[in-house]
């Protein structure tokens, strides 16, 4: 009961959206960008994921939503470090996962994922957009050294493993700030493989600059989503829907360990 409950309210705040934190990392819904967290920001979040969100989930027989929490720091101005964790049910029918176990929340795959900016905005020329490098989940694990059993397949990429670069620029108008997105992504997953572009835009009302809409084509599928910035950007409450049906809804904390605020110069 109480975790349906915990669903209500996001969904219901999220209405009322920061991004990427789906994934644990700065960006838009499910696809990178090349904005930055500003120096010193560290990040304590989690969400609510629907089971096409994740890909041990998306392409196992047996479904189910499920839930993620993760913890990053940015350091240096132009790196971002991130280490998420999802949580993971017992199979029925298998013989990895004890009877009783199964259908519960018992287990939880571990990866980690980074990002280097390598060109700021406007660096070098005014028009310059900023440029991004990272990767998601290179190696990954479940909670058990008996890889035997496992299902990890792909050429032995961890489940949400990727590589990228994102590029960004902002435009300024009389309405508000639009963000133009370009990413080209790649693994070499043979159950989720990606090897295509990416684009997304997402918009910023000059009447309430804590609102970010957003939507975009992660490589795969059409999202739409709002993020919603809360106390000095310290809260950020997110809500998508992919394929623009299915809701995933999350909520972040974050703190500037610098003593600085998270807001003004985040996006640069």
């Amino acid at each position: 009961m109480k975790k349906y409950l915990l669903v209500v309210v996001l969904s219901f705040s999220t209405l009322v959206g920061y991004a990427q934190f789906t994934s644990g990392v700065t960006g838009l819904l499910h696809m990178p960008n090349a904005e930055m967290q500003r120096d010193g920001t560290f990040i304590l979040g989690g969400n609510y994921l629907n089971q096409r969100n994740v890909p041990f989930i998306r392409n196992s027989w047996y479904k189910y939503n499920t839930y993620n929490y993760f913890m990053n720091i940015t350091f240096f101005e132009r790196v971002e470090i991130a280490y998420i964790c999802t949580l993971n049910k017992g199979i029925p029918n298998s013989s990895y996962w004890p009877e009783q176990t199964w259908g519960k929340y018992t287990n939880q795959d571990r990866h980690f994922a980074a990002r280097l900016q390598v060109v700021k905005e406007g660096e070098w020329w005014q028009y310059m957009p900023s440029v991004v490098v990272g990767v998601s989940d290179p190696t990954t694990g479940e909670g058990s050294t008996d890889y035997s059993n496992m299902a990890v397949d792909g050429d032995g990429n961890g489940y949400f493993n990727r590589w990228y670069i994102a590029l960004t620029k902002h435009i300024n108008t009389q309405a508000g700030e639009f963000g133009i997105h370009a990413a080209y992504l790649y693994n070499k997953r043979t159950d989720y493989p990606l090897n295509g572009p990416a684009f997304g835009l997402n918009f910023r009302p000059a009447f309430h600059k804590e609102l970010n809409v957003i939507a975009e084509y992660d490589a795969k599928t059409i999202n739409i989503g709002a993020t919603y910035s809360l106390w000095s950007d310290h809260f950020n409450l997110l809500f998508e829907l992919q394929q623009c049906k299915y809701i995933s809804a999350g909520l972040v904390y974050k703190v500037n360990l610098l003593g600085g605020n998270t807001w003004k110069k985040w996006r640069r």
